[in-house]
């Protein structure tokens, strides 16, 4: 049984906290936060009973832990990461991993280091449908694929604490918030490009809509994640892949979700499998299912239980897709093509 600690009890930490209850091999037992007052209501509403902390420091004195799940703030993760490590726990940080090449290569040195298991919230790789295109892609039963759009589009996010989302300096803007979800899915499906040339809208918020091609011999790849919509717009993530024989589609909101379209037949519903983890009870966020992070989260305590490093969304792939995400909101910045 693995002991986890939240830091960061908002959105993502409550969709965690409702995760971990289905997971066999994880016990929450305690949270921290720095409005406990605002905490206490979510706490009451989730039906928890664990304590809850200011800070990770006072947690870790009084409470036995073994993980230290980051749900903090963008800004905040290196610090919260690296206190983590240097008290011995292993640790799962949520998406982006950080804000700089430099923070993340600072986590990376302190993990090996503290010779901990770290494992990065990029959930997509481990989103049912997702997942089960990466199966059919693999199986080559459509030939070779041709070209791959991907979209994450949704009205600007009124779930942060604070709004801190809305401000640049601490989540990013769209690009390293919203729009890495894809840049991580297309780096685990395809590898690195060879570079990337985006073009982008900004505001006060930063960058608001991006638009990548992202450079592969013989493939056309595109992304693009905006949360610039208006305000009742609502969430959608999206993908279409061309193959020699067929083609892939999957919406979030249409039924079925996934379909596939083999040359010469009609579309057909894609079968995928998915945990009954169930759907949220906080009533915040643009996706209400725990689908997702509860296989993320079943993964991670897993390798744990059986003294494994994760294999899947860690540390050092999650700071390749940062390394590209910004290499992205570099070309929207400069207007030039970026090799990465």
């Amino acid at each position: 049984m693995k002991r986890v600690t939240i830091v960061g009890f908002g959105f993502m930490g409550g969709m965690h906290a409702q995760a971990y209850a289905g997971i066999a091999g994880a016990s929450l037992v305690a949270l921290v936060d720095l409005d406990p007052s605002r905490v206490a209501k979510q706490v009451k509403d989730l039906g928890l009973t664990v304590p809850v902390f200011t800070s990770l420091k006072e947690s870790l004195a009084r409470v036995e832990t073994d993980v230290v799940d980051v749900c903090v703030p963008t800004d905040r993760h290196a610090e919260v990461v690296l206190e983590a490590l240097a008290r011995g726990k292993d640790v799962f940080c949520e998406k982006p991993l950080a804000f700089s090449t430099a923070q993340a290569k600072a986590m990376q040195a302190a993990a090996r280091k503290a010779k901990r298991r770290f494992m990065t919230g990029h959930c997509i790789r481990f989103w049912p449908e997702y997942q089960a295109f990466e199966k059919f892609l693999k199986s080559k039963k459509a030939g070779k694929l041709k070209s791959l759009t991907l979209q994450r589009r949704s009205a600007l996010p009124g779930h942060s604490a604070g709004n801190w989302l809305w401000q640049a300096k601490r989540s990013g803007g769209a690009a390293l918030d919203l729009h890495i979800h894809d840049t991580d899915w297309v780096l685990h499906l395809l590898g690195k490009p060879k570079a990337v040339t985006s073009r982008g809208t900004k505001d006060s918020r930063g960058i608001g809509h991006i638009f990548t091609d992202y450079e592969y011999p013989g493939l056309v790849v595109r992304a693009e994640g905006g949360w610039n919509y208006p305000g009742k717009w609502g969430f959608q993530m999206a993908f279409q892949a061309i193959f020699e024989k067929g083609a892939v589609e999957y919406d979030s909101g249409l039924t079925p979700s996934l379909k596939c379209t083999m040359e010469g037949g009609a579309p057909e519903a894609m079968a995928f499998d998915a945990p009954a983890a169930g759907e949220s009870k906080a009533g915040s966020g643009n996706v209400s299912s725990l689908g997702g992070y509860f296989n993320e989260l079943q993964y991670f305590i897993d390798c744990l239980e059986k003294n494994q490093a994760p294999k899947i969304a860690t540390l050092d792939q999650a700071a390749e897709t940062l390394r590209v995400t910004l290499a992205e909101m570099k070309s929207v910045e400069t207007g030039k093509r970026v090799a990465v």
